[in-house]
């Protein structure tokens, strides 16, 4: 059951803000990885915007660019492309994009619940004691690295 997130809007309803920075974009894709690292879960983050220039792969998390149109437009595509919408899960606040979703077959999640199925992250929304900074570039480098990312089996 993959879940579809709606990236700007998680940031806007989790964290307030309605002009997301790189650095919210940032925290937001490592609270959900690390949210994620210990389900079996599966999502797909989409970003509008220059957010959305290239995509990544991070364990059971992908980053996915909005090309063709707004992320919410590349949500819709991708619920409709599935073999089983019914199983596709759109995480959002947005109620458009709910609407289209459910006309496409898909369901829909409300942001705090997605949270709350998936509890506190390992950090508890604070920095580890001793940890320095995330360099953000250097860890999508890293993965992006087919040699360092583990293979179903």
């Amino acid at each position: 059951m993959p879940y579809l997130l709606d990236g700007n809007n998680l940031i806007g309803t989790a964290r307030g803000r309605g002009r997301p920075t790189a650095e919210d974009r940032a925290a937001l894709v490592a609270e959900i990885a690390d949210r994620l690292r210990r389900s079996r879960a599966r999502a797909v983050l989409y970003f509008d915007g220059p957010a959305g220039g290239r995509g990544a792969s991070l364990g059971s998390l992908s980053v996915k660019a909005a090309t063709g149109g707004s992320a919410d437009d590349a949500i819709v595509r991708d619920v409709e492309g599935a073999g089983d919408p019914a199983s596709m899960i759109v995480v959002t606040a947005d109620r458009e994009l709910g609407r289209r979703v459910r006309d496409a077959g898909g369901k829909v999640c409300a942001p705090a619940e997605f949270f709350a199925r998936f509890g506190q992250s390992g950090g508890g929304g604070e920095a580890r004691p001793g940890a320095g900074p995330v360099d953000v570039e250097e860890w999508l480098r890293y993965f992006g690295d087919e040699g360092n990312r583990k293979t179903p089996t």
